[in-house]
């Protein structure tokens, strides 16, 4: 007997048969539904050119737009829809003519019977194996009342089911209220969402409303339509990707700073470097992915808050060598724009990076960015909760980047609080002495072992970065202003 998975049919969208549980059962009758620009004619385009490369008989009805139009969209994704067979089912230019117009009957009893029986004969003579009708609501129009519409969808149906054909039925919700007669009919339904932010790019997003007798991935999932088609960003289900991983630990190249971190970081746990801008998070997460890389693994950047120029410029200020392995590949460095990526989008690149490059340590620089990234979006702990979890279980060292409000102080807050979702936590801290502005380092947790208590100088300059000695007999370094103890005079620098 054929594997179920195996006489499923794709519908030639990256990532959507994920989202179906392995794609469409075969002669069955769905449903796509979604407002005006949502993407259903380049989902329906794609779904018709994967049937044409198994050779395949294919056939796409429009009720609403024009053949040359469909061409237009075909030529702006750089599809060749040349064996793809358009049926136009438009009104001609002559029922505008007074003549033409209807008196004794009303247009559903004559137009929708000469328009189903025109279909009906095309799949008659083409026999396709995937039909297209785009779109329902010029059907539902010509139907006049919904039993009648419910009617012609159950026929369809029933004409189709004894032919061999997968159908594809294209809603743009036009109707003043939204029906629900097709998606009980339906075998399964989809549904594509866009919204507009204040700024920012559309953000796009589909939902599996129903699928009889199909497990399928439940949920929104991002999707996004650039040249050459539709994609579509499966949800993270960090449970899918369970695997024992052995925590060696992963170290920085600075010996002070392994030693304060109990012998370096650990394969498959989460660092949070937080502190006040430019006390050094980044430059602390670059090095783990310059010492990564220096022992030929693969480290990859996410960057939110600094161009790739500058990062390049400053790592090059502090002698740390990162360019040749960027040219080596690497490390990999992906600027992120939040106003253009969506959530969905940047966990599939870090995905990518993991899966198709190998990466051992990511960064992402920063959480505040991250946060920028999604707005609107209610479930950033739980989805970053996710995307944690899943890199922990691949064995990769992750470095999250979190800038404190507030330079000196006790008072001192982030935008968002994700130190309990992270294996270790590693503080860095303005305090002044002698009328400078100094850095201290210090961890702490550490769930993956011991870890000193101490907190440490830190400093940057043209040779590196530098930890020093713990600050010994001070008290009150974490509030800025440390106090001597023991006769001490001052801090060492």
């Amino acid at each position: 007997m054929e594997p179920h998975n195996q006489r499923l049919l794709s519908m030639g969208v990256p990532g959507l048969d994920d989202v179906l549980g392995g794609g469409l059962e075969p002669n069955r009758l769905y449903l796509f539904e979604g407002t005006p620009g949502a993407g259903k004619t380049t989902i329906a385009m794609q779904f018709l050119l994967e049937g044409v490369t198994r050779g395949e008989s294919v056939l796409y009805v429009t009720l609403s737009e024009t053949e040359p139009e469909l061409r237009g969209v075909a030529d702006s994704h750089g599809w060749d829809i040349s064996r793809i067979h358009v049926r136009e089912m438009l009104p001609t230019q002559d029922s505008l003519q007074p003549e033409e117009q209807y008196t004794m009957f009303h247009p559903s009893e004559v137009e929708l019977s000469e328009t189903t029986l025109r279909i009906l004969n095309d799949v008659e003579a083409l026999k396709p194996s995937r039909i297209v009708f785009d779109s329902l609501s010029e059907l539902r129009l010509l139907s006049g009342t919904s039993l009648r519409y419910r009617r012609q969808i159950l026929a369809l149906k029933q004409f189709f089911a004894g032919r061999q054909c997968t159908v594809l039925l294209l809603d743009d919700m036009t109707a003043t209220e939204h029906d629900l007669q097709v998606q009980s009919i339906a075998h399964a339904v989809v549904r594509l969402e866009q919204s507009n932010s204040d700024y920012g790019a559309a953000r796009r997003r589909l939902l599996v409303v129903k699928y009889r007798g199909q497990s399928f991935r439940g949920g929104y999932h991002d999707y996004k339509i650039d040249r050459g088609g539709l994609q579509v960003f499966p949800r993270l289900v960090a449970a899918e990707h369970i695997s024992d991983v052995a925590l060696t630990n992963l170290p920085s190249g600075i010996e002070a700073l392994d030693a304060l971190l109990g012998g370096g970081l650990e394969k498959g746990t989460s660092t949070l470097l937080v502190g006040s801008p430019g006390t050094g998070k980044s430059s602390v997460a670059l090095q783990f992915a310059i010492a990564a890389a220096e022992r030929g693994e693969a480290a990859a950047l996410f960057i939110f808050d600094e161009s790739i120029n500058t990062l390049r410029s400053r790592s090059a200020g502090l002698s740390m060598k990162l360019e040749p392995h960027l040219q080596s590949g690497r490390i990999r460095i992906k600027q992120v724009d939040p106003a253009e990526l969506s959530p969905g989008e940047l966990v599939h690149e870090i995905r990518q990076a993991v899966t198709r490059h190998g990466a051992k340590v990511v960064v992402i620089d920063s959480l505040n960015g991250y946060l920028n990234a999604m707005p609107d979006e209610r479930f950033l702990i739980v989805q970053l909760h996710e995307l944690l979890t899943y890199l922990g279980q691949s064995g990769v060292a992750t470095l999250l980047v979190g800038a404190q409000h507030g330079l000196i102080g006790t008072q001192m807050q982030t935008s968002v609080d994700a130190s309990y979702l992270a294996d270790a936590v590693v503080l860095l801290r303005y305090y002044e002495a002698e009328g400078e502005v100094r850095q201290a380092i210090s961890v702490l947790k550490k769930r993956g072992g011991a870890h000193e208590r101490s907190i440490r100088a830190f400093s940057m300059d043209r040779r590196g970065l530098h930890v020093g000695d713990p600050l010994h007999r001070f008290r009150g370094i974490l509030t800025g202003v440390p106090v001597p103890i023991d006769g001490v005079s001052k801090p060492p620098p």
